[in-house]
C-alpha cells in the first residue's frame, strides 16, 4: 500500500483540475435557464460559493459540492484535504455545517480497498472535527481517483455572506497564505522538504470555520473562499458581483515560504497559466512586475483561505476572530474602490 502514489493516477490535482474560468463561462452560457423560486436567496448569478435556500424567516439551507483528483500521494491526507476544501464553501456563506454526503470515484482495478478506505477515513476525520456526520453518498468506478463531499449547512437568511456585497472603501482581508498549487507542482517534481509538505498539509486541512463568526458581523459585507481560480480570479468575482474595483498591495499578500522560493525558481502549475488566459485582461499589474508575481496571484488554491471585504471599523474584530479560530493572523491586502470591475495589483 505504501508504494502506491495517488498523484500518478491524476492529470491534475486538487482545485488545479478545475475547468478554466473562460471555458466554464462558455459551458454555462449553453445551460438552459432554470426555475428561480423567491426563496432561492443565492443561486448561480454571481458564481458564489454555495446555493442558499430560505426555509423560514430564521433558517436557510446552504448547499454545495466539491470534489477533485489527488493533490498528494498519501490517501489519508488526500481525504482530509478534499473534505476540508468541500466544507469551506459552507463557511464562506456564513453557514454552520450540519452534515455531508461523500462523493467517491475510484479505479477499483488499480487501488486496493485499504487505500480507498484510508481516503474515506481522512474525509471522515475532518467531518468529525467539524462536528458533522457523513450521512451517505455515492460511489462509481472511474479511471482517476476522485473524492469530495456534498456539504449542507444552515444560516440565518439575514446573515448570509455572498461575494456580491462589497462596498467602496471596504478593506480586503485574507485568512490563509497563498502557494498551495505551487507546492503541489513542487511535490510532483520531488522538490518539497518534509517541513514544506507539513506546511502544505497544515493550511489545506485547516477548516475555515471562522466564516460562522463572520456571519454575525454587520461590518463584513462580502466573503468568498480562494480556490481553483486563484486569489485574482476569486477577487474579480467579488469585483463583478459588487460592481467595484479592487486594489491589492502585492507586498502584503501572505505566501507560504516554500512556495515563494519555488515560484521564483519557475515552478508553477498549468492551471495558473489557464487562469491568467481567462481573466488576465481584467488585471492591472505594475509594468515592472516579474512573471512569478503573476503566477502567484493566479495560483490555484486547494482548500485556500477566506477573502473578506469589510468596513474599516470592523477590521480589528475580523482579525481577532481569525486569530482566535485558526491560531494565526489574517492579513490586510487591499481595499475595494469605486470603478469598473477590475483588479489593480501594485
Amino acid at each position: 500500500m505504501d508504494q502506491i502514489k495517488l498523484t500518478q493516477f491524476s492529470h491534475g490535482g486538487g482545485c488545479g483540475c478545475k475547468i478554466a474560468p473562460a471555458v466554464l463561462s462558455k459551458l454555462l452560457a449553453h445551460a438552459p435557464a432554470g426555475l428561480v423560486p423567491p426563496d432561492l436567496l443565492v443561486g448561480t448569478e454571481t458564481a458564489d460559493d454555495a446555493a442558499v435556500y430560505r426555509l423560514n424567516d430564521r433558517q436557510a439551507i446552504v448547499a454545495t459540492t466539491d470534489f477533485f483528483t489527488p493533490i498528494v500521494d498519501d490517501p489519508y491526507d488526500f481525504g482530509r484535504i478534499a473534505a476540508t476544501n468541500a466544507l469551506s464553501d459552507v463557511y464562506a456563506m456564513g453557514g454552520r455545517p450540519i452534515m455531508a454526503l461523500a462523493i467517491v470515484g475510484m479505479p477499483i482495478d488499480k487501488l486496493p480497498p485499504e487505500v480507498i478506505g484510508r481516503i474515506l477515513e481522512g474525509g471522515a476525520s475532518v467531518c468529525r472535527d467539524a462536528g458533522i456526520p457523513i450521512a451517505g453518498g455515492h460511489s462509481i468506478d472511474v479511471l482517476e481517483p476522485i473524492y469530495g463531499l456534498v456539504g449542507l449547512g444552515v444560516v440565518d437568511p439575514a446573515q448570509v455572506k455572498t461575494n456580491a456585497g462589497a462596498k467602496a472603501g471596504d478593506v480586503l482581508i485574507l485568512t490563509k497564505p497563498l502557494g498551495i498549487g505551487i507546492l503541489s507542482a513542487g511535490l510532483k517534481k520531488g522538490l518539497l522538504e518534509k517541513a514544506d509538505y507539513a506546511a502544505m498539509l497544515h493550511w489545506t486541512t485547516l477548516l475555515n470555520r471562522v466564516g460562522m463568526h463572520l456571519a454575525g458581523m454587520a461590518g463584513v459585507h462580502a466573503v468568498t473562499d480562494v480556490t481553483g481560480f486563484g486569489l485574482a480570479g476569486h477577487l474579480l468575482e467579488i469585483c463583478r458581483g459588487s460592481n467595484l474595483t479592487a486594489s491589492v498591495s502585492f507586498g502584503e499578500v501572505p505566501t507560504i515560504d516554500a512556495a515563494l522560493r519555488l515560484v521564483r525558481d519557475g515552478i508553477a502549475t498549468g492551471a495558473s497559466t489557464r487562469n491568467w488566459a481567462s481573466y488576465g485582461e481584467s488585471i492591472r499589474f505594475a509594468p515592472e512586475a516579474p512573471e512569478w508575481q503573476r503566477k502567484l496571484v493566479t495560483d490555484p488554491q486547494t482548500s485556500g483561505g477566506l477573502l473578506i471585504a469589510c468596513a474599516p471599523d470592523a477590521v480589528d474584530e475580523v482579525l481577532a476572530a481569525i486569530r482566535a479560530e485558526q491560531g494565526s493572523d489574517g492579513r490586510v491586502i487591499g481595499r475595494m474602490e469605486v470603478g469598473e470591475p477590475l483588479l489593480r495589483i501594485v
